[in-house]
């Protein structure tokens, strides 16, 4: 069976670098946790406020248990 799982992370000027390895290892934790073997898909969509500036980032992760 086919699921998806999503996963947010706010952006702050300055801490971009920490904030994302931070999203990477909540994606591999929640693999890791769940025995997850087969990853269809990762992609990831920027959030961005009124001017365009970049305020976070959501991951979506498709995958087969």
């Amino acid at each position: 069976m086919v699921k998806v799982k999503t996963f947010g992370q706010v952006l702050k000027i300055f801490e971009t670098q920490r904030e994302l390895y931070s999203l990477d290892e909540d994606v591999n934790r929640f693999i890791r946790e769940n025995k997850i073997s087969r990853i269809i898909s990762v992609s990831d969509a920027v959030l961005t406020a009124g001017k365009g500036e970049t305020q976070g980032i959501i991951r979506v992760v498709a995958y087969e248990e």
